[in-house]
């Protein structure tokens, strides 16, 4: 059951003045997290360092503008609270709400005096789908607490609290939180069949005040999933779902519920609902004739999709958000991504905002949060580059001053970080997909060691330029890393997605060859000395390149990963969803039945004595996405192969992604020691970092 805590500056004191170091100080000079050359310790950084959770994280500026949630850490006790600070009030600092058994996951303002949040590890606080993380409101002093949503735990634990608590049954979540004033959030009920699969979520709206809650849309289509919301949180589109297929639904001006598009959600999906001002501007994304995923309007008195895209980025679906004025409903920009977080202002304040803001932290990528900033003059500013960890400041247009309000992770020193480049590579066929190489600091005096590293999905975007931990750990111990966006890889048109289904073994994997052989004769990599990692796809595409291409990767290194093609159809206490087996993982990945031989071909557990390179395996116990069976057959099944050098580490405790940072500072550090023997030179010297 998660227990509340909360109080002024108490146990959490040493804490809040670190997050708020530098608070409402003008940013002159370097940030924070910069250090100058003379400043670089001669060894690496502790892999603590890389892994634990951000000091400062998500900070949010209320609508009034006076007040700054976010979450911070506590080192000590590894879980999150969240915090306000009102720089008006002599920067006080208040501790709001923390859990003794968990971590806040999702918070936003309710007003300008009112937080909710939920319980969880995870970032994605909202739309848990069957993952109760609960809801509680909390007055930004931090009085008057009160649970909304019970979790899962608390109501099978003490079946006494549906009576004396008016919260709402695990079965809701929290869906989204307008900014309109009305003191109300939009929660969705689920419903679910006998394997816990999702079919349709119902919509309220609740008065965090007065626990009242009312239906929203009680004559929408059956099977809804998503709901697209406008500022407001009045539904303008939503998705439905039924076997394979799947439709969207826009809202006319009478109220009613009108068809738009319909299609198989596998192989001709529908257009992605994006953003509406709820007054006729409704955007949503969609395919273009050149192949990738562009913005486009709606008509608002057809409901038709526009020929021509409002944005389109060549070369990149088009991912992202828009940001609206809340009081007005007017757009005022979009963020989205290309390869790298970028963002497009049509307003002309937030044009200035974003110029000023750049001129005082240049080289960097400044995100500028904006919900009542052209009222209230203020916005919240996330800093970050490739080798700086993200860094927060609280910008004021009417005094033009950029203040500092803490860092994710000041111990990184900028100067002591890799720098970060992405790179296209044409494959043997001819396809065009992105590499992302990270290189150590310093002149090589020839080509480096490597860690070819394989993302997970594996049919999503990858990598994004920006400080990552893994990346730059290995970089820290003198490696190249190379990050192949290879075919099935997600966000950067649909050639290159599609060119991955049913090739999982196949061309997938010629991909990261072709990605070696690249950045060997661009002069990076030493081709000797070269290691394969991964986690979940990545590690079951570790281990199937040590089988299809031997001799080019010296060792690889698996965590989470698949190994058996067929378990991903039959285990069943895997939290695959039955139309997930059925219709998606047999379209992209293979039929059982029909391509037995294919899977049987390309899965590791079935080719384990084809398998002589050294490996490091791990696992999460309680795994649910890749169960353990995954690791624990692998291994046997190398062992009766008379395989030698296998380490093999599985962790209590923990799931298909690592949370402790104890699992985290064992696991890398094996994989650290691992590496260092197998790519290690004539006189290899063994690297002693702190851990």
């Amino acid at each position: 059951m998660n227990r509340i805590r909360a109080g002024r500056l108490t146990a959490w004191a040493s804490l809040c003045a670190l997050a708020a170091l530098g608070l409402m100080g003008t940013a002159q000079g370097a940030p924070a997290g910069q250090a100058t050359a003379a400043t670089t310790a001669a060894s690496p950084p502790p892999i603590a360092d890389f892994f634990r959770d951000p000091q400062v994280r998500r900070p949010k500026l209320s609508p009034d503008g006076r007040a700054v949630a976010m979450i911070v850490s506590n080192s000590e006790s590894e879980r999150s609270a969240l915090a306000v600070i009102e720089p008006d009030q002599g920067n006080r600092i208040t501790v709001v709400a923390s859990f003794t058994d968990s971590d806040i996951a999702f918070f936003d303002w309710v007003g300008s005096d009112r937080l909710v949040y939920t319980s969880g590890k995870d970032e994605a606080g909202r739309r848990r789908d069957g993952n109760s993380a609960g809801l509680w409101t909390v007055k930004r002093d931090g009085s008057e607490r009160r649970q909304l949503i019970l979790t899962r735990y608390a109501q099978e634990s003490r079946l006494e609290s549906r009576i004396i608590t008016r919260a709402l049954p695990f079965e809701w979540f929290l869906y989204d939180v307008p900014d309109d004033d009305s003191g109300e959030v939009i929660v969705g009920y689920g419903r679910y069949d006998a394997r816990w699969d999702l079919k349709s979520v119902q919509l309220a709206r609740l008065n965090i005040e007065t626990q009242q809650r009312r239906t929203l849309e009680a004559k929408s289509p059956p099977n809804v999933v998503r709901w697209e919301l406008d500022p407001g949180g009045e539904p303008w589109a939503l998705q439905t779902h039924d076997e394979d297929r799947e439709a969207l639904y826009f809202k006319t001006a009478e109220g009613a519920w009108t068809l738009a598009q319909s299609g198989d959600w596998v192989n001709s999906p529908t257009a992605e609902p994006l953003a509406s001002d709820g007054r006729g501007l409704r955007l949503v994304v969609a395919g273009t004739p050149a192949g990738t995923q562009a913005l486009y309007r709606i008509d608002p008195k057809t409901l038709k999709q526009e020929d021509e895209p409002l944005v389109s980025v060549q070369g990149y679906d088009f991912q992202g958000e828009a940001v609206f004025d809340a009081e007005s409903r007017r757009l005022l920009g979009l963020h989205y991504e290309n390869d790298a977080p970028s963002t497009h202002w049509f307003d002309p304040t937030l044009k200035r905002m974003q110029a000023e803001v750049d001129g005082a932290l240049p080289g960097r990528i400044n995100r500028l949060a904006c919900r009542r900033c052209l009222k209230t003059g203020r916005v919240m500013v996330t800093s970050m580059s490739d080798t700086q960890p993200p860094e927060y400041f609280l910008y004021d247009q009417g005094t033009h001053k950029l203040l500092a309000f803490g860092a994710a992770r000041p111990w990184i020193r900028a100067a002591e970080m890799a720098q970060v480049d992405l790179s296209r590579v044409r494959a043997r066929d001819g396809l065009e997909f992105p590499v992302m190489v990270t290189k150590p600091r310093g002149a090589a005096a020839g080509p480096r060691p490597a860690v070819m590293l394989v993302h997970g999905g594996p049919f999503v975007r990858g990598t994004s330029w920006g400080w990552n931990a893994l990346p730059q750990f290995l970089a820290s111990r003198g490696y190249v890393v190379i990050e192949p966006e290879f075919r099935g890889s997600s966000g950067y048109g649909d050639r290159l997605f599609r060119a991955g289904w049913r090739q999982w073994g196949e061309g997938m994997i010629d991909d990261l060859s072709d990605a070696l052989a690249w950045a060997v004769k661009q002069g990076l990599v030493d081709p000797k000395r070269v290691c394969i990692a991964g986690a979940s796809y990545g590690g079951y595409a570790s281990m199937m390149a040590l089988i299809k291409d031997p001799g080019q990767y010296r060792c690889g290194v698996s965590w989470a990963g698949v190994t058996d093609l067929d378990y991903l159809f039959t285990l069943d206490w895997s939290d695959a969803s039955d139309a997930s087996r059925r219709f998606g993982m047999t379209a992209m990945i293979g039929d059982r039945v029909k391509e037995a031989e294919r899977l049987r071909r390309t899965s590791p557990l079935r080719r384990a004595a084809d398998l002589k390179a050294p490996v490091l395996i791990a696992h999460g116990i309680d795994d649910r996405r890749v169960p353990i069976d995954h690791a624990t057959d692998f291994r046997r099944a190398l062992e009766r192969a008379g395989h030698k050098d296998v380490e093999y580490v599985t962790y209590n405790g923990e799931g298909h992604g690592w949370r402790m940072l104890a699992t985290d500072v064992d696991f890398f550090g094996r994989m650290e020691r691992f590496l260092a023997k197998h790519l290690a030179t004539k006189d290899p010297a063994t690297p002693t970092s702190a851990q």
